[in-house]
C-alpha cells in the first residue's frame, strides 16, 4: 500500500513539474517576443537614454512591489507582460547606438546568438540530467550582490571623473558568468520541484536572458571597438 501510495506521489509530482515546465517555456517565448516588439518601437520612436532608465525602474517597481501579490493569480500574467515589455522597451536606445556604429548590427546578432547558444545549451543540460544546482544559490547571490556593490561604487567613481580601464568590461563578464549560473540554478529548481509558480519561474529565466544579453552586448561592443 505503501508502495502504490509512492507511486502515486511520485507520478503527481512528475506531472505538476511537466504543466509548470511548459507553462514556463510559452510564457518565456511570448515575453521574450513581446520584447523584442517594445524594443522595435522603442527604436523606432527614438527614445533617449533618459526615458530608458525610467522604463527600467518601472519594470524594477513591477516586479518588486507588484508581481509577488499578484503571482498565484491571472494578474501576474499581465504584470509580467507589463514588466518584460517596459525592459523591452529599455533596450531601443542602447540597440539603436549600435546600430549607428560600425559593425554594430554584427554585435547584436554575437550578442543575441550567444545568449540563445548559452540558454539553450544550459537548459537542455538541466533538463537531460535533472542536476540539482541549488547548492549555488548562495554563492550566485553572493556575486550578484558584489557585482552590484562593484556597479555603484564605478558609476560613483565616474562621477568624480575617476575612469578604471577596463572595469567595466570585467564586470559585464561576472554578470555574463553569473546569469549563466543562474539558468542552471532557475531551471533546476523548476526540474525538481523547487519553483511551482509559472509566472515566477518565467520571470527568473527571463531576468537571466535578459542580463545576460546585456552583459554579451557590451562585452562584444568592447571587443568590437577599434
Amino acid at each position: 500500500m505503501q508502495e502504490i501510495y509512492s507511486s502515486a506521489q511520485a507520478q503527481n509530482s512528475s506531472f505538476e513539474v511537466s504543466k509548470v515546465l511548459r507553462n514556463t517555456y510559452m510564457l518565456l517565448g511570448m515575453t521574450l517576443a513581446f520584447s523584442a516588439l517594445t524594443c522595435g518601437l522603442s527604436m523606432a520612436m527614438g527614445l533617449g537614454r533618459g526615458v530608458s532608465l525610467i522604463m527600467s525602474l518601472g519594470a524594477l517597481a513591477l516586479v518588486w512591489f507588484v508581481l509577488p501579490r499578484t503571482a498565484n493569480s491571472s494578474a501576474g500574467i499581465y504584470v509580467v507582460f507589463g514588466f518584460t515589455g517596459l525592459l523591452g522597451a529599455s533596450l531601443g536606445p542602447i540597440i539603436n547606438h549600435y546600430m549607428a556604429v560600425s559593425g554594430g548590427s554584427q554585435i547584436i546578432f554575437q550578442a543575441l546568438g550567444t545568449t540563445a547558444l548559452v540558454f539553450f545549451g544550459l537548459s537542455a543540460y538541466v533538463l537531460t540530467t535533472k542536476k540539482d544546482f541549488s547548492f549555488m544559490g548562495g554563492f550566485l547571490m553572493t556575486g550578484l550582490i558584489v557585482a552590484i556593490v562593484a556597479m555603484l561604487a564605478l558609476f560613483v567613481a565616474s562621477f568624480f571623473g575617476v575612469h578604471i580601464p577596463g572595469a567595466q568590461l570585467a564586470i559585464s563578464a561576472v554578470v555574463a558568468l553569473l546569469m549563466s549560473g543562474f539558468i542552471l540554478f532557475d531551471t533546476s529548481r523548476i526540474v525538481n520541484g523547487g519553483e511551482r509558480n509559472y509566472i515566477m519561474a518565467t520571470t527568473a529565466l527571463y531576468l537571466d536572458i535578459y542580463n545576460l544579453f546585456s552583459s554579451l552586448l557590451h562585452i562584444f561592443g568592447v571587443m568590437g571597438d577599434d
